[in-house]
Parts: structure tokens; C-alpha cells; sequence
């Protein structure tokens, strides 16, 4: 019996899926990849330059490296993109399921970070790492209009990848709904709300709170704008526009934690 056209390319996917890899580069994403236990290393490729520099870091992994001539380093990455000499091929991360990530372990204010379109690596790169200092819990955008595992993402990352949980999941909508199912308070960023994420915030600083940032320009979906708990806006000071949606993650994110934790 045929199999029907839509069980064909979801098999299709998953294997796709299961045979994607990512090529890391730079000596700072490469260093942290080779130290996560976590991360499934393939294929070390390395000038002897880069090899004296991660020597610790290669001989704890267990890994053989290539040591290549620098004239000669050919490695399936863009030709721009800044090396330094040492690329790793891994498989993406495994961070489990949203309810895995979603619950704090230990005593952090209850924080998650939530994309709405946010394509850029480098963008995604630095909200992984503004994530990481504030202490949120995790990044989620989706599977597709969201930035993947990238070796440009983790090299802006500068090692946030190997320790901040990123999430992708199919559904922005659902994933919103069911973070309010768990007790989060969900907001939205959004330059034209009519309250700011502090007066949103008062008295509801202890709860679990996730924050939704939409692209540069188009912002957030209505179905997401419809979704969310509520639309707050950074309160700026001086009429000197927008910023950046990773400076705008840094500063909605320092802004929602209880008074205790930003001292």
C-alpha cells in the first residue's frame, strides 16, 4: 500500500533533519563547543596556530583534530566569515521540550525570551547572550521564520549557545498559550503600547514572566499581538527611536527582573 504524500515528506524531514549538521567556527565558539558534554562533535579542523591555542580544550574533548596549512583551510563555511583558524562540525543541540525549560531548577526569577520572526544570527547571537547574563531560563523562536543554529550565531553568541537553552518550536501562538496554561504572565513589545513593561510589571514582578520581541520594522504578527497577555513599550527617555530587538531583549529583560535581582 502507497504511503499517503504527507507521511512520505514527514519521513523525508526527519531525515533531513537527523543528518543536518553545523559547522562552528572561531576560536571562542569552537573552545566552548569542544567543552559542552552535551554537544555531539563530528569533523575538528585546525591551523597549528589554533591547535596550540585550544590544545586544552582539543585534549579534554578527545578529539583528533586536522591540522591543515592555512593556505590550504577549506572548510564548507562562507569565505568571510572570520575563523581564526579552527572550525568544528557538530549536530545541532538538543535542548528537550518547552515544559523541560520552561520550570526554573534553582531560585532565578522565572524569565523566557520569545522571537517573533527574528531571523538575523546576529541578532539571535546577542539576545543568546544578553540571556545568559540576566539569567532567563531560555530563547525561543520558531522552526521556520527563525534564525537556526548557525555558526554566525554562535560566534556572536561568544559561547551562549553551548549554555543557553534555544528553542524552536512550530507555533508561536501555541507556545504562547501554553506558557500561560504553566502561570506565565506573557508580554509583547510593542513601541505603540500604551503602558511600559514597568507599569505592566507592578506588583507581578514574582510571577514567571515570558517577553515576545518581533523583527526590526514589521515588529509583532497581530495573531501574536492578539495572544500575548498584554503589549507594553520600553519607556524611553528622549524621542531618539528604536532600538536594536537585541538591545531592546537586554533592556525589557533587566527591566522585568524583581527589584532584588537587578541591584
Amino acid at each position: 500500500m502507497k504511503k499517503p504524500k504527507w507521511v512520505v515528506e514527514k519521513e523525508q524531514a526527519k531525515r533531513k533533519e537527523a543528518a543536518e549538521t553545523v559547522w562552528l567556527f572561531g576560536l571562542h565558539a569552537v573552545r566552548d563547543a569542544l567543552a559542552n558534554p552535551a554537544r555531539e562533535k563530528l569533523r575538528l579542523i585546525v591551523t597549528k596556530n589554533a591547535a596550540d591555542k585550544l590544545a586544552d580544550a582539543i585534549a579534554a574533548s578527545g578529539m583528533t583534530p586536522e591540522v591543515v596549512d592555512p593556505r590550504k583551510f577549506k572548510a564548507p563555511i562562507d569565505p568571510q566569515s572570520v575563523h581564526q583558524g579552527a572550525v568544528l562540525e557538530v549536530k545541532p543541540l538538543n535542548w528537550g521540550r518547552l515544559a523541560d525549560v520552561a520550570i526554573a531548577s534553582d531560585d532565578r526569577p522565572q524569565r523566557l525570551i520569545l522571537l517573533d520572526r527574528v531571523t538575523d544570527p546576529h541578532n539571535v547571537g546577542a539576545i543568546l547572550r544578553s540571556a545568559e547574563v540576566f539569567g532567563a531560563l531560555a530563547v525561543i523562536g520558531t522552526r521556520h521564520n527563525s534564525a537556526p543554529e548557525t555558526g554566525a550565531l554562535a560566534k556572536t553568541a561568544s559561547g551562549a549557545l553551548e549554555r543557553q537553552p534555544y528553542l524552536r518550536e512550530r507555533n508561536l501562538a501555541d507556545t504562547i498559550t501554553a506558557l500561560q496554561n504553566m502561570g506565565y504572565l506573557v508580554l509583547g513589545m510593542d513601541g505603540e503600547a500604551e503602558h511600559t513593561i514597568e507599569q505592566a510589571l507592578e506588583n507581578k514582578r514574582d510571577m514567571p514572566i515570558a517577553l515576545v520581541l518581533g523583527a526590526e520594522g514589521p515588529g509583532l504578527r497581530q495573531k501574536t499581538k492578539e495572544t500575548v497577555d498584554q503589549l507594553v513599550k520600553i519607556n524611553f527617555a528622549g524621542a531618539f527611536g528604536s532600538l536594536n530587538v537585541s538591545n531592546a531583549a537586554a533592556v525589557a529583560l533587566y527591566a522585568s527582573l524583581p527589584q532584588s535581582a537587578q541591584g
